[in-house]
């Protein structure tokens, strides 16, 4: 079976992929006819797909999120890859593949990064950044397992959100050694609280999101976060005006650090600072990396990368 990444212009091929996106369409003609508009995908990429000439029994067939096995040719339109699809059929149990092996998925195993992320809160000194740390993320721990840490920007995949965690606190351990005035419990709990909330923002499947919650759509995983941090210190029975208390939520609520971005405040305590300079690097460096990972080899520019300005990515000959 041919992955998406492997696909070049004019290769014809057959093979198994998830219905990623599907919306039906009209085509501009006189009588219009409709099509499926698709995104199919594996766990090599996705590619835009178009389906002509649907039929009725189509339209009650196949559904986003299904497996189907298609028959299709590659071709370059508009100076990107897409996907002609001519024959296409839902897979069914004698075809013998599973829905995992489809969706994209952290690099490292779920179970090692929520570890991590764990043995992290258990190195937190100060008990109650602690206490308060581990009350927030009793809230999602076993969401931490498959969410994405978005619907499409950034580690928008399965246990991408436990991934990002993980390699921020990889960061945020070497600057604290770096810089010795960063607070390693603040910088620690600054990590782990920032995105905490973002398994309540959004409404996930197999790592692919679909849509943004109710509480998501009104309320935001940034302030959701800062109310979790003083609904952890009132059942705890800590300070709601102490530093640490309030010092954790400016660490939540500034960390995309403009209002334009979300954050209500900008960073202003060292540790703030640090925290959003480290999600933003890591945040832009596995969009490269997801962009590169997911186009087609033969293509030498990414599409275009929204966190990155609207960019594309050349891929260096070297």
């Amino acid at each position: 079976m041919t992955q998406i990444n492997k696909l070049a212009p004019q290769d014809e091929f057959v093979g198994f992929y998830l219905l990623r996106e599907l919306t039906l369409k009209q085509t501009n003609g006189t009588p219009p006819k409709d099509y499926f508009d698709i995104v199919l995908g594996d766990a090599s990429g996705q590619l835009s797909a178009k389906y002509w000439d649907v039929s009725t029994t189509d339209k009650e067939t196949f559904f986003p999120m299904a497996l189907v096995k298609v028959r299709g040719i590659a071709h370059t339109y508009r100076e990107k890859l897409q996907i002609k699809i001519n024959k296409i059929r839902l897979a069914n149990e004698t075809d013998g593949v599973d829905m995992t092996d489809f969706i994209r998925s952290a690099p490292v195993r779920p179970v090692d990064l929520v570890h991590t992320i764990k043995t992290a809160m258990a190195s937190i000194q100060d008990q109650e950044i602690a206490t308060i740390v581990s009350f927030c993320v009793a809230k999602v721990e076993e969401k931490l397992m498959h969410y994405p840490a978005a619907k499409t920007y950034h580690h928008a995949y399965f246990a991408g959100l436990a991934y990002h965690m993980v390699r921020m606190l990889e960061i945020g351990d070497f600057l604290c050694k770096q810089r010795p005035f960063l607070n390693p419990d603040l910088m620690k709990a600054g990590i782990i609280l920032h995105d905490i909330a973002k398994p309540e923002e959004m409404i996930s499947q197999l790592g692919i999101v679909s849509d943004y919650s109710l509480q998501g759509k009104l309320i935001g995983h940034i302030s959701m976060a800062a109310n979790w941090i003083t609904e952890a210190a009132i059942t705890k029975g800590i300070d709601l005006n102490s530093e640490k208390v309030l010092g954790l939520q400016h660490l939540v609520l500034s960390h995309h650090n403009l209002g334009e971005w979300g954050s209500p405040v900008q960073p202003q305590t060292a540790e703030a600072v640090a925290l959003h300079h480290i999600d933003a690097m890591d945040a832009k460096l596995q969009m490269v990396e997801d962009a590169l990972d997911t186009t087609a080899e033969s293509e030498p520019w990414t599409p275009f990368i929204r966190g990155l300005e609207n960019k594309a990515v050349y891929r260096l000959k070297i």
